[in-house]
């Protein structure tokens, strides 16, 4: 099974957040992908999170996208917030914030940031593999 596509509009606001991560286990498990489960919805919650904390004000939603594409699985999620692009940095211990795109680049083989008109998407790969148990055949 290869090609498949979600699209979903979430509003920027914080209940979103879980509403997100609820859709990603929806859509994965439809899918077959119980196995990238975990991963993706902890890269959903730290998008979907930098959205809410940084892009506030500047549109009514973000949209989550996921691809299904030559063995990866493909999450993007889009806001309308132009003037800052994310940047993965370091935090200092005493930081109660900063983690998130830490978190991405361990969980993901590839992440990046592309602009778009208006704002930017970020995106993050999870490879397909074969996933221990039932849930491995696609």
């Amino acid at each position: 099974m290869s090609g498949r596509t979600d699209s979903k509009r979430f509003r920027v606001r914080r209940d979103s957040i879980p509403a997100a991560r609820r859709h990603v286990r929806t859509v994965l498990v439809e899918w077959k992908l119980a196995g990238l489960v975990d991963d993706a919805t902890l890269i959903t919650s730290e998008l979907a999170t930098n959205v809410i904390t940084h892009a506030k004000g500047t549109g009514d939603y973000f949209e989550l996208g996921l691809r299904r594409r030559n063995g990866v699985l493909i999450l993007e999620v889009a806001d309308s917030y132009q003037w800052l692009m994310p940047e993965l940095r370091k935090p200092t211990d005493d930081e109660t914030s900063g983690r998130g795109l830490l978190i991405v680049d361990m969980l993901a083989e590839r992440w990046g940031v592309r602009p778009r008109n208006p704002g930017k998407t970020v995106w993050a790969h999870l490879p397909i593999g074969p996933f221990p148990g039932p849930m491995e055949s696609a």
